[in-house]
């Protein structure tokens, strides 16, 4: 770890380095460079053995010698040796290069130069000082390094040789340089987001409710129960109960309360039915689990897990009195239940069935969206050889037109007689009556007319009918698509395999929201603390006082965005 941070503090080059770069560097030289209180194989009386560096020598010849310790099977100290670098053997870094990549994010606050957090500088004895070839580039505004704008023709000017204006004018560029700093990109880590003046007005973060029943440093393990035992109450067998429900229980003082005896059963059920050595016992007694014999089951399993905490209750719950338990005892008895059903075959083969059925969801899913875009690309591809035939056809029929009204190999006009325009009058007339009267009966029906002609022939009403049916199904189209989402979205939460938070804040606090309950809960970065909001009016005024110029805070505002019409 310091090795590590030694290497990222004290390099010019590796504070200008990409990611990438920067991590494939460190990684070189802790594979290169020995360090004390690192373990490695030496070579001692022509065999390898494992040995411990307790001090680096360097001689006057200038060759490193390292004062060792050997090490037995078990790693406890034999004797002490001095080895050169060639006798020891080096070994492969324990982690990978995405391992150290992340690392490297979480110890720095900023990039180009790469800056460490102040306190885990101090912690580890390292200057916090900017290296000498970087305090002409960068600045500290409010005790963080800010890195200064520079000019891309910068270098140009100070490499030509231009006359004395250019000169002082190039100073005054430079000057103003080191006065301008570079643009923020958003979003930055939470921290280091300062206050703005195109900032909007956030509201006051209200505080969450902390009305628990239990003691407070009980509410992670109530959650954490009460969410195993409904998430997986098939299962178990159980059915689904209320977060409230568990908490009264778990601080009721009597002893075989009904949800109290079945989320027992329940979980030593499982834990008999796996094939593990350890609950053998449990199994040979071949006797079914009641509300008489629970308590007995139960005290074989603190026996088989041996806590002195717990096995210290043994006595009050052989004698019937489990419900004087205090509620933190039944919690980590109960908590104890959970962990060993975590590992038994059954959960992992549930588990593992929830993930193929989850992978079948998604490709159908995409399946769906493939066959939609398809669709969607064959029906504008057909629109557009639809709009080609139109326009065609209203070429050729204008075409026709042309030589209807034109006679004569010189473009000579063909006479009409007056008598045929006077008796064509009339009728023009009709049509001309006869469309408004009908233009008049649509306007009363709601029903537009216009006469619509393809390829220079007018629908017939049975073609009218079935094109508007076309635009009602179209148009129910999207809600057919949302549907199929919000279908997608509840099978998928009905295969659970783990409950994640849905982020954190700028101070590292976790929210986290559970299925079968409405409400908000809000866990400390410490976990010491819980609290909930319970109503849409503290989720408005929680989302409003969110930043989303930070990384944290812009993802937790997205997350309870999906989720607000969830909320009671």
């Amino acid at each position: 770890m310091q090795a590590f941070l030694y290497n990222l503090s004290n390099s010019y080059l590796a504070g200008m380095l990409s990611l990438k770069d920067l991590a494939d560097t460190i990684a070189t030289n802790l594979e290169e460079r020995l360090y004390v209180g690192s373990e490695y194989y030496g070579r001692k009386d022509s065999g390898v053995h494992l040995c411990k560096i307790l001090k680096v020598v360097k001689a006057d010849n200038k060759i490193t010698k390292y004062e060792v310790v050997w090490l037995d099977k078990n790693k406890k100290t034999t004797e002490n040796g001095l080895l050169d670098g060639e006798n020891l053997v080096k070994k492969k870094l324990p982690f990978s290069r995405n391992i150290l990549k992340s690392f490297i994010r979480q110890s720095t606050y900023r990039s180009f130069p790469w800056v460490l957090h102040e306190k885990l500088a101090r912690k580890h004895d390292i200057s916090i000082d900017p290296p000498q070839e970087l305090r002409s580039k960068i600045s500290f505004q409010n005790g963080l390094v800010v890195c200064k704008k520079r000019k891309k023709n910068e270098e140009m000017k100070e490499e030509s040789g231009n006359c004395k204006c250019n000169k002082v004018g190039s100073d005054k560029l430079e000057d103003d340089d080191h006065q301008r700093e570079e643009p923020i990109k958003y979003p930055v880590d939470d921290l280091l987001v300062q206050p703005s003046a195109d900032d909007p007005v956030f509201s006051d973060r209200p505080l969450p409710s902390r009305d628990f029943s239990v003691p407070m440093e009980c509410v992670g393990d109530l959650l954490m129960v009460w969410d195993f035992c409904t998430s997986f109450s098939r299962t178990l067998h159980l059915w689904p109960f209320s977060l409230e429900d568990f908490e009264n229980v778990v601080c009721h003082k009597e002893s075989n309360l009904a949800l109290i005896v079945e989320s027992h059963s329940a979980l030593v059920r499982l834990l008999i039915k796996d094939n593990r050595k350890h609950f053998w016992h449990m199994k040979n007694k071949k006797r079914k689990i009641t509300l008489v014999n629970w308590a007995e089951y139960l005290c074989d399993f603190l026996e088989i897990i041996k806590i002195p905490e717990l096995c210290s209750n043994m006595t009050t719950i052989k004698r019937g009195h489990y419900g004087l338990l205090d509620a933190n005892i039944k919690l980590r008895i109960l908590k104890e239940l959970v962990n060993q059903a975590f590992e038994t075959d059954v959960f992992r083969d549930k588990i593992d069935e929830h993930i193929n059925q989850r992978r079948a969801l998604g490709a159908t899913r995409r399946e769906e969206a493939l066959e939609a875009a398809r669709k969607e690309r064959e029906a504008k591809e057909q629109l557009k050889i639809q709009n080609g035939h139109t326009s065609e056809s209203a070429k050729s029929n204008m075409h026709e037109s042309s030589e209807n009204n034109y006679s004569g190999e010189n473009g000579e006009i063909a006479e009409k007689s007056i008598a045929e325009i006077i008796a064509s009058q009339p009728k023009n007339l009709l049509e001309n009556k006869h469309s408004d009267a009908s233009k008049k009966m649509a306007e009363r029906q709601n029903v537009d007319v216009e006469v619509q002609e393809v390829n220079g022939k007018q629908l017939s009403g049975k073609e009218l009918l079935k094109q508007m049916g076309d635009d009602k199904k179209e148009a129910t189209e999207p809600r057919s698509k949302d549907q199929r989402r919000e279908y997608f979205e509840r099978e998928m939460d009905k295969r659970v395999i783990r409950t994640n938070p849905l982020g954190k804040d700028r101070h590292y606090n976790r929210y986290w929201w559970f299925r079968r309950d409405g409400r908000i809960f809000v866990e400390s970065s410490d976990s010491k603390q819980w609290g909930y909001y319970s109503s849409k009016e503290e989720l408005d005024a929680l989302m409003g006082s969110l930043n989303c110029k930070g990384e944290r805070e812009r993802a937790l505002h997205k997350q309870l965005g999906k989720f607000y019409a969830k909320m009671r």
